[in-house]
């Protein structure tokens, strides 16, 4: 059994209980063919970058999951025929975090950048004056 990470997100104008519905059916697909959805995250109504298929906005859903290959093909074919769904990006990973996936953190919880200055403070001031102290 290899693991996967799929997203995909569905149109704009279902409600969320059809989203869950939706969830349901993939991942009766899974575990169906043998697998297991490790992780399943509802990221929300999100706005599009550009406009996909009529939809400028999209409910996101994350599903880490357990499966061979053969369960996977079907769990592709499906999304693919489903009209609900506009984009699907699924990707073979080497393990599954247990920690929500960044879109469910906080910006607060999230790790910092490095060389980010929030404050407005430069990195090259302090260089200077370092440099500066030492003549």
């Amino acid at each position: 059994m290899r693991l996967y990470e799929s997203v995909f997100i569905a149109r704009q104008d279902i409600s969320t209980g059809q989203v869950d519905a939706l969830c349901e059916e993939f991942e009766g697909i899974i575990t169906s063919g043998g697998g297991k959805i490790l992780k399943k995250e509802y990221w929300g109504l999100k706005t599009l970058a550009y406009r996909i298929k009529k939809n400028r906005k999209g409910h996101y859903i994350l599903f880490n999951i357990e499966a061979d290959a053969a369960t996977m093909d079907e769990y592709d074919r499906k999304l693919g025929l489903n009209e609900d769904v506009i984009r699907v990006l699924t990707i073979k990973t080497e393990e599954v975090s247990d920690e929500p996936s960044i879109m469910m953190q906080s910006k607060s919880d999230r790790p910092s950048r490095d060389g980010d200055s929030r404050d407005g403070d430069n990195q090259n001031d302090s260089a200077e004056a370092s440099t500066e102290s030492k003549e």
